[in-house]
C-alpha cells in the first residue's frame, strides 16, 4: 500500500505519557485524576494520574451514549422492561415505568442529562437484549477506541469493583462520542421536555434537567469559556467526577475530566481551573 493512504490510529488523538504535566502550576489535590485534552492540536495541557484505574460512576453513560448511536437510531421506539424499571433504591432514573414506550432520542436524554439508569437499562436492552450482553459490548467497542485501561460491567456506571476506567480512556471515548452530531445537541441541553406513552398508550411528558452545574446554572465557567457540555457522574467509591467539552478563549474544543474529586464545589472549582489551562 501506498505509505500516503496509511491512517495511524493516534494520528488525530491527543497522546500522552505517564508523567505528570501542568501539576507544578495547579496542583488538583481535590481530586484524583485530571486531564485536559485539545481536540484541535493534540496537545495535553494537564495530566494528573490519567492512566490510574479509576471508577468511572455515571461518566460510563458516555460510552452508553456512543454505542447507543453507533447502533441504533435515534426513531427507534424502545418498550421498558421491568427489568430497566426496577432500580435500586438509590440509584439516579428517570422515573420509567414497566411498559413506557418512548424512542431512543428520548432515552438519550434521559441517559445524559438526567443521567436515568433507567434509561440506560432500556438502552442496553434495545440494543443487545440484555444489560449483561452490552456490556460486553461496551468491551469490545472500548478496545476499539484504545481504551485499553478499562473493564465495564454495566451501561450506567453503578458501583462494580470490576468496572473501571480512567481519564485517558475516558477522554478516548467521549472524543469518539462527540463524531456525532446528535450527541452534542443532547450534552448541549440545559433540561429537556419527555414526550411518550405508557403501558396503557396514555401520552406522558416529563421534565428533565441536566446534572452538570455549569448548564443549569449553579456553576459558572470562567469568563471567555463557553461549556458545551458534558457527563456527571457520583458514587461514593467514585468520588465526583465531571468529562465537559468547552470551546476556550482561543475558540479551540477541549476535552476536560476530573476524577474522584472528594466534594461536588471541589470537583467544580478543579474543573474552572482546568478550563483554562
Amino acid at each position: 500500500a501506498d505509505s500516503k493512504e496509511i491512517s495511524y490510529f493516534a494520528s488525530k488523538l491527543c497522546v500522552a505519557s505517564k508523567k505528570q504535566k501542568g501539576t507544578e502550576a495547579f496542583k488538583a489535590e481535590a481530586a484524583e485524576a485530571a486531564g485536559v485534552f485539545h481536540l484541535s492540536d493534540g496537545t495535553v495541557t494537564y495530566s494528573k494520574n490519567i492512566y490510574k484505574k479509576l471508577y468511572p460512576a455515571s461518566t460510563t453513560k458516555i460510552l452508553t451514549a456512543y454505542i447507543a448511536l453507533k447502533y441504533g437510531k435515534l426513531t427507534d421506539v424502545v418498550t421498558v422492561s421491568e427489568q430497566a424499571a426496577t432500580q435500586a433504591g438509590d440509584s439516579s432514573v428517570c422515573g420509567l415505568h414497566t411498559g413506557d414506550r418512548l424512542t431512543l432520542e428520548e432515552l438519550l436524554y434521559g441517559l445524559l442529562l438526567k443521567s436515568g439508569n433507567d434509561a440506560a437499562d432500556a438502552i442496553a436492552e434495545h440494543i443487545s437484549g440484555d444489560p449483561e450482553s452490552f456490556a460486553r459490548l461496551m468491551n469490545e467497542e472500548a478496545a476499539l477506541l484504545g481504551a485499553t485501561h478499562s473493564h465495564f460491567t454495566n451501561p450506567h456506571g453503578l458501583q462494580d469493583e470490576n468496572h473501571y476506567t480512567c481519564v485517558y480512556d475516558l477522554y478516548l471515548m467521549f472524543n469518539a462520542a462527540l463524531e456525532y452530531e446528535e450527541f452534542q445537541t443532547i450534552i448541549k441541553a440545559s433540561n429537556h421536555t419527555a414526550s411518550y406513552t405508557d403501558v396503557n398508550g396514555t401520552q406522558v411528558t416529563q421534565d428533565w434537567e441536566t446534572t452538570d452545574r455549569y448548564l443549569n446554572g449553579t456553576a459558572q465557567p470562567p469568563e471567555g469559556v463557553e461549556v458545551v457540555g458534558g457527563k456527571t457522574g457520583t458514587t461514593s467509591d467514585a468520588g465526583n467526577c465531571l468529562a465537559l467539552y468547552s470551546i476556550n478563549a482561543m475558540q479551540e474544543p477541549v476535552i476536560s475530566i476530573v476524577l474522584k474529586a472528594d466534594s461536588s464545589d471541589n470537583l467544580y472549582s478543579v474543573m474552572s481551573e482546568l478550563l483554562v489551562r
